[in-house]
């Protein structure tokens, strides 16, 4: 029998929140090894599952289970991994190791805590992007409300009572609609109650008349939706990550965005194509208001680190505008740019933290001339934001032109739209890059700013690489992605317009090769 690398993956965190445990609440020191070794070590396991994984294999890979969970509700605890997840697996312990790195200085209080809510947090984003089982991704999706819930709360800035009760109302009214789909599905699985399950196999096989589609879509869509957030659901959105401490920021941006993106690839896509191309302009509209809309508001911003947070809802904008695009370019820099965002926004607020220790204030006003003083920082911010723009050469580009690319197929004033949001974002970018780094350092509160440290620096290393090894090589990530790709948007476009049995083959076939396999290993 294969190892199950998967179910590794995703409950070592959880190892080292036991470790934890047993610690004293004052080794800090301890604790905090602890916490960035499990991530580590999870991070070292998604880089052997990357080497591992055959991209031209559009089956789910490593496939754990299906095993009974709640048997005499169907509900099964399964886990597999294909193109759409694969770089999302990476990206999550990437990203925790480098928060809780980030935390060494900045998190003094209550960092037994701390810890074991960022471990928490990346054994739930983890089973968001592997589960198959629509019951078990509803529980790991609830599971990383708490820990982030608890982030906010606790060791936020001063109005971080109010962010977090915000952040959790939002996430779960649109979950609870989740849930009622999800329930919905399961009843029609079967007439017999004991034949019922919520095996995300069994579902997509099923016939869905297109007006139950839409209704389910939107409950779908809507969740999803405030988890991007697309807009005009990202109220939540900047109060979340201004007060979050600069961990939270790194991993709310990071990734947690990502798994609404996910989730409308993952399951509103294939399981209901008659909806999702009906609502191809809506959603394409909204995401289009949403790059312009947080392009604008970003200008305006007098806080970094609000200007930063403001600029994700216009960047998620472009990964759903290439999502709905439904065409191969567009989708496969959908995932990409998910990637791209998770990295360079994650870099960004780590950045902003850096600062912020040292200066306690974010206001772009109090700044100016650093990198006269700070040339090392001023490099590293330099780089990012260039990624961020989509500068040629960084990763930021290589997702961009493949979304314009493939929205230009499908709608070319849409790609001319989006078009200028990237302009837009060039602005509100180098705009703030050159207030605060350039010109002269007249305050001085600055001129005793010391550089990166050996630490922040080594945190900053791989975030450099990894900008200019997808802006230089994509095919390393592409030829992992595309071919999945290519199957999502296929079965879309023919379960609603042929709608017969053979239309059904395509996911049946993914998960049944996958699980027959399993089986006779």
């Amino acid at each position: 029998m294969e190892w199950p690398i998967l179910t590794w993956i995703v409950f070592l965190p959880l190892l080292g929140c036991l470790v934890i445990l047993l610690l004293d609440k004052t080794w800090h020191n301890a604790i905090r090894w602890t916490a960035l070794i499990a991530t580590s070590v999870d991070f070292i396991l998604t880089i052997i599952l990357f080497c591992k994984f055959d991209g031209s294999n559009t089956d789910m890979q490593f496939v754990v289970g299906p095993f009974p969970w709640i048997e005499s509700l169907g509900v099964t605890f399964s886990l597999g991994v294909d193109g759409i997840a694969i770089l999302l697996v990476i990206l999550t312990p990437f990203l925790t190791a480098i928060a809780i790195a980030s935390t060494w200085t900045s998190i003094t209080e209550k960092v037994k805590g701390f810890m074991i809510s960022m471990l928490l947090l990346q054994t739930g984003m983890l089973g968001v992007f592997v589960a198959t089982d629509l019951f078990l991704f509803y529980i790991f999706w609830e599971v990383m409300l708490i820990p982030m819930y608890f982030m906010i709360g606790i060791w936020g800035g001063g109005r971080k009572i109010y962010a977090a009760v915000k952040f959790v109302l939002f996430t779960m009214f649109g979950s609870l609609l989740m849930l009622l789909a999800i329930i919905k599905l399961y009843v029609m699985t079967s007439p017999d109650p004991l034949l019922r399950t919520t095996d995300l196999m069994t579902i997509l096989n099923m016939k869905i008349t297109p007006d139950l589609q839409v209704w389910l879509f939107l409950a779908f869509a809507l969740a999803f939706a405030i988890k991007v957030p697309l807009f005009p659901f990202h109220t939540w959105l900047p109060d979340a990550h201004v007060e979050a401490p600069t961990a939270g920021s790194v991993i709310l941006a990071g990734v947690l965005l990502k798994m609404g993106t996910y989730g409308f690839l993952r399951f509103c896509l294939p399981l209901f194509p008659d909806a999702t191309l009906q609502f191809v302009p809506l959603i394409s509209i909204l995401s289009l208001i949403g790059i312009t809309y947080g392009a604008l508001i970003s200008m305006v911003q007098k806080d970094v680190k609000s200007l930063v947070a403001y600029s994700s809802v216009a960047h998620l904008g472009f990964v759903m505008l290439g999502m709905f695009a439904l065409t191969t370019q567009g989708v496969t820099g959908s995932i990409l740019q998910m990637i791209n965002h998770g990295i360079a926004t994650g870099a960004l607020f780590f950045l902003v933290g850096v600062i912020y220790e040292r200066r306690h204030t974010r206001l772009i006003s109090d700044f100016g001339g650093i990198a006269h003083v700070m040339p090392l920082y001023a490099t590293i911010f330099m780089i990012v934001t260039l990624a961020s723009i989509g500068l040629p050469g960084t990763n930021g580009f290589v997702g961009e032109f493949l979304i314009l690319l493939g929205t230009f197929k499908a709608n070319p004033v849409y790609a001319v739209i989006g078009t200028a949001g990237i302009v837009l974002a060039a602005v509100y970018m180098l705009w703030m890059v050159q207030r605060v780094f350039f010109g002269k350092c007249d305050k001085e509160e600055n001129r005793k700013m010391a550089d990166m440290n050996c630490r922040e620096a080594f945190i900053a290393l791989p975030i450099v690489i990894m900008i200019f090894w997808i802006g230089i090589y994509p095919k390393t990530f592409i030829d992992k992605i595309e071919p999945s790709v290519k199957k999502v948007i296929e079965t879309v476009k023919s379960k609603a317009l042929a709608g017969d049995e053979a239309a059904f083959e395509v996911y049946n076939s993914s998960f049944e090769n996958a699980r027959e396999k399993g089986k006779s290993e």
